[in-house]
């Protein structure tokens, strides 16, 4: 556990069947819940969390065998969503905005289609599993640029929660991820969508987003420049900035 600037975290623990989750919560006001991405864990926020805990109770938990969570049976991409609903149920969390990234904006997006009165707002960044297609990889000169805004700071932290998650659980995250398609699940989805792509991410091209943009109901596009994959990372005060500004226009 570590402070985000101002903030204090409070670590917690839930029972979700096999596994025990690892989460924080900072701040305070309406409940806002942010899903790292694939081998991540509740320090992919680091740069985020005392921006949002101003005006939000900010939920982080790491993903059942992600992080510090551990789980007695393998991780099952398709059980995520609802392994994620059922710990809400733990934390207290009838209702909440959703913030994912990569691996969490598909776990999150999953959830806002089969529950969608446990979504108030749903944030996607640079999400996986929505409809990837090898013909939206851009040349590799037009990928060149996306050198400039690897997050070399990010490198230790990432090398980290991929060795405590482990090779088993990245490499069957790794396999459910490069198939996993919930495109069809895109109309269930009521809660209105803010898209949020960096626009040199070489993993999950803006094609993607775009795309996803015009498929999701109550979505809108946001571009973020000079960002990669990781833009909460790359671009911390755009991103921040972004996020509060869609988050606050819930209504009470």
């Amino acid at each position: 556990m570590q402070a985000y600037g101002h903030t204090q975290p409070i670590a917690r623990r839930a029972r979700v069947g096999a596994a025990s989750i690892y989460y924080e919560t900072h701040g305070s006001g309406a409940p806002l819940v942010l899903l790292h991405g694939f081998s991540g864990s509740t320090r992919w926020w680091g740069r985020n969390v005392a921006a949002l805990a101003r005006q939000f109770q900010v939920y982080i938990p790491d993903l059942a065998g992600f992080g510090q969570s551990r789980s007695a049976v393998p991780f099952e991409l398709a059980d995520a969503a609802r392994h994620v609903a059922r710990w809400m149920d733990q934390a207290g969390l009838e209702r909440a905005s959703m913030v994912g990234h990569s691996m969490g904006g598909l776990i999150a997006a999953e959830l806002a289609a089969d529950a969608p009165e446990r979504v108030a707002r749903l944030v996607l960044v640079d999400s996986a599993g929505l409809g990837f297609d090898a013909s939206d990889v851009p040349p590799v000169s037009e990928l060149l640029p996306a050198l400039r805004y690897l997050p070399t700071a990010f490198i230790p932290p990432l090398l980290g929660d991929m060795r405590r998650a482990g090779l088993r659980t990245l490499v069957r995250a790794s396999r459910a991820l490069a198939t996993y398609d919930i495109r069809a699940k895109l109309a269930a989805i009521r809660a209105p969508a803010l898209i949020v792509w960096g626009r040199y991410d070489p993993m999950i091209p803006l094609a993607v987003g775009r795309a996803l943009a015009r498929e999701l109901p109550h979505a809108r596009l946001a571009v973020i420049d000079a960002a990669g994959h990781n833009p909460m990372w790359d671009q911390p005060a755009a991103f921040n900035r972004l996020l509060c500004q869609f988050l606050a226009h819930e209504p009470a």
